[in-house]
């Protein structure tokens, strides 16, 4: 069996960024840019007040101090009239500031701090504070400047970068497609969820893991629907991804050595079969491959081995494909509570991580088996077991990876 980190690798080696396109900015939220963005102008784009008040002149920052109001500005707004010593102009934040000022005053530093809508300005102003050169102004360039490198190539989206491009004037972006992704289910024990149970029969719930993952990260997703213990159907649905042209198979169940475990067996037949297990748990029957070219995941059959297998190995895929190579997972150290045992194969077990008199805490959410989901929905964490360490004492530290 291959190790974690050896088909991991063997893994993204086969993968590359998917194609790019350009989109609406207002259709970019969670895309990965295809390129870097450079700054088009200076942010801010003139020198601007950061508050409602006066803008004075620099020789008249001292207090207190008498000054005539010979201008009223609003944003939007530029007047090329010059301050003079010993006037003002009532300014509000975001307007330009007029030539000749030097720092500006808030209203409720002044004799004037009326707030009311269509208030006229007044003809003069008492200043009570003394202001430092540069006060209350927000200078052309501060943030940024014209030709800067802004946002780099494989970054995702937030708000806070599509706020950029929009004040830069990015009315369009250039950004990686959605990697396409098609679902298989298979089993005869599945129903629908909106089925009536019967006897031998469960609800088919591995799709809905994998979609909320996968779609958390970023797809176009294609559901091929639950497949029977049959090669006829198997093949048949695993076709309607070929003609769909998917970037990638995901598959559920059905890659064991079950004698009905068929779908290991379609990926042999009409595609390659990389390997098909790996030395973890849960999820050591893991199968990786193409069909017919295009590849291919087959997860085990268990909801929590789904959610494991996806975490580790899918999960980095997606990220490739849609252009976020190498994002680091966070990784943090906690301290193990209670002993644990295990069966010597790496093994990602489900924890809840506290704080403790300053020290992050694990404990094992109850029973490890990999069809146990309620025990992964009480987690907040996978606590990693290492490759060939059976027990653990209690006060052991512990890898553990942080769970959403």
């Amino acid at each position: 069996m291959l190790s974690v980190s050896e088909a991991l690798a063997r893994i993204l080696n086969m993968f590359q960024p998917v194609e790019t396109e350009v989109v609406p900015l207002e259709r970019s939220a969670g895309r990965v840019l295809a390129g870097d963005i450079i700054a088009s102008t200076d942010l801010p784009l003139f020198d601007n007040s950061s508050v409602d008040g006066f803008a004075l002149h620099a020789v008249d920052l001292g207090s207190p101090r008498a000054l005539a109001v010979v201008n009223d500005i609003r944003a939007g707004i530029y007047s090329g009239m010059h301050i003079l010593p010993g006037e003002c102009a009532r300014i509000m934040t975001g307007a330009p500031l007029p030539p000749g000022t030097g720092a500006v005053i808030m209203f409720e530093d002044t004799d004037f701090n009326v707030r009311s809508p269509g208030t006229p300005a007044p003809k003069s102003v008492t200043i009570h504070k003394t202001l430092k050169p540069g006060e209350n102004i927000r200078y052309r360039g501060d943030d940024l400047h014209i030709g800067d490198k802004v946002l780099a190539g494989g970054k995702r989206l937030r708000a806070q970068e599509i706020g950029l491009l929009a004040m830069l004037g990015f009315a369009q972006v250039q950004v990686h497609r959605f990697p396409r992704l098609a679902l298989l289910s298979s089993g005869d024990e599945l129903l629908p969820v909106e089925a009536p149970l019967s006897p031998g029969k469960i609800h088919e719930s591995n799709s809905y893991v994998v979609a909320t993952l996968a779609e958390a990260v970023g797809v176009q997703l294609i559901r091929l629907g639950v497949a029977a213990d049959t090669k006829v159907d198997i093949r048949r649905r695993l076709e309607k991804a070929v003609q769909e042209k998917v970037d990638l198979i995901i598959s559920s169940a059905g890659v064991s050595v079950g004698a009905f475990d068929y779908v290991k067996s379609v990926i042999e037949e009409d595609g390659d079969l990389n390997f098909w297990r790996v030395n973890m748990r849960p999820g050591k029957p893991l199968a990786f491959g193409k069909y017919q070219g295009i590849p291919f995941f087959g997860l085990p059959g268990n909801p929590v081995a789904v959610f494991v297998g996806f975490e580790i190995f899918v999960k980095p895929v997606l990220e490739k494909l849609s252009g976020l190579e190498g994002q680091p997972r966070l990784h943090q150290v906690a301290r193990l509570v209670e002993p644990l045992e295990s069966d010597g194969r790496e093994s990602y077990l489900r924890a809840v991580v506290s704080q403790e008199n300053g020290h992050l805490v694990a404990r094992l959410t109850g029973a490890q088996g990999s069809g146990n989901i309620f025990s992964l929905v009480r987690a907040n964490a996978l606590l990693i077991v290492p490759s060939g360490v059976k027990s653990l004492p209690a006060n052991s530290d512990v890898e553990i990876w942080p769970i959403a």
